[in-house]
């Protein structure tokens, strides 16, 4: 894919970066701020950094002044299509996707309902109901799905929150447990965790970035692990058959169309041994660091980190209030 460097001419005023947050995943959207800050800096860019938890006066401000916002920021009330409403509302070109795939994609049950019509291969998954007592809910899930499963957020990035659950013991008492977060249960596929980028072009066109393997001790590619505080290799293109990544390709490029994706999007699976890839999840804002997945698939096309800011930057020059 053809990045044209940066002319600093493109940028005559400030870029205005959000990062921070109050999710829980406000640590990896801090990290990528400062990343995407000192780069773009680098670049001959002017910025300036809001924190999204700080006070709304001073981010209507520097709205106010900048020129474009570069998000660089996750989890609820900022992936999830409410900071996005907020910037069409304001008139402030964003980089990222709009507000209904930013709204969709953080809903894992909307999205693979969505996903799953467009062809893509998802695993079978129920909501969990609340209300319904623990040993009743445990009986329709074990029917719904079989042993074992994984329980997590509906509305949840990173892997935060996901357990698996492999006896009726322990699913009641992981119910029980649950309290008023709204949760899924997803049949349990083993396999290995791949990750495959989608940029694309302000033409529409899309490029696939080579997939990266991840290996756990335990299998399960766990917040701890993308946060790099737990044990982790990285493989990059992934070890997978031929057959295999061209299944994986043509299903994130699906899944970006089917959600109505913008400029950049990540697209997290489980490869089986029989070389069948479940999608997972989508990533509307994955992270920023140097050493993030998205930067580390780059790298592996010969796409520099900061080629890949570069195009982030640019996709924010389409006028979402007139697109998804």
């Amino acid at each position: 894919m053809l990045i044209p460097p940066l002319d600093p001419t493109e940028h005559r005023s400030t870029v205005v970066v959000i990062t921070g947050g109050w999710s829980r995943e406000r640590d990896r959207a801090l990290l990528s701020g400062r990343t995407v800050c000192e780069a773009l800096d680098e670049m001959g860019v002017k910025t300036r950094v809001i924190d999204l938890s700080g006070p709304w006066e001073d981010m209507l401000d520097s709205l106010a002044e900048g020129e474009k916002a570069f998000l660089a920021i996750a989890g609820r009330g900022a992936e999830d299509g409410r900071l996005q409403g907020l910037l069409e509302t304001l008139g402030v070109p964003y980089t990222g996707s709009g507000v209904l795939a930013s709204a969709v994609g953080m809903n894992k049950v909307h999205a693979k309902t969505l996903v799953s019509a467009a062809g893509v291969r998802v695993p079978v998954g129920t909501r969990i109901e609340p209300r319904v007592l623990p040993d009743g809910e445990t009986a329709r899930i074990i029917s719904a799905l079989g042993l074992p499963a994984i329980l997590k957020p509906v509305s949840e990035g990173g892997s935060i929150g996901i357990q698996v659950v492999t006896s009726m013991e322990s699913l009641t008492s992981a119910l029980t447990h649950i309290g008023d977060e709204e949760m899924m249960a997803e049949a349990f596929h083993p396999g290995r965790a791949v990750s495959i980028g989608v940029l694309e072009d302000r033409a529409g066109a899309v490029h696939v970035l080579p997939p990266l393997e991840a290996v756990t001790p335990n299998g399960i590619y766990s917040y701890a692990a993308k946060r790099g505080t737990a044990d982790c290799d990285y493989y990059c293109p992934a070890r997978v058959s031929p057959t295999t990544l061209d299944d994986l390709r043509c299903q994130a490029v699906a899944a970006h169309r089917a959600l109505h994706c913008h400029s950049y999007s990540r697209h997290d699976f489980v490869v089986g041994d029989d070389g069948l890839a479940w999608w997972l999840e989508v990533n509307t804002l994955p992270g920023l660091s140097r050493n993030g997945n998205l930067a580390r698939m780059a790298q592996a096309e010969g796409i520099s980190y900061e080629q890949l800011l570069t195009h982030i930057l640019r996709g924010a020059d389409v006028d979402r209030r007139a697109r998804p």
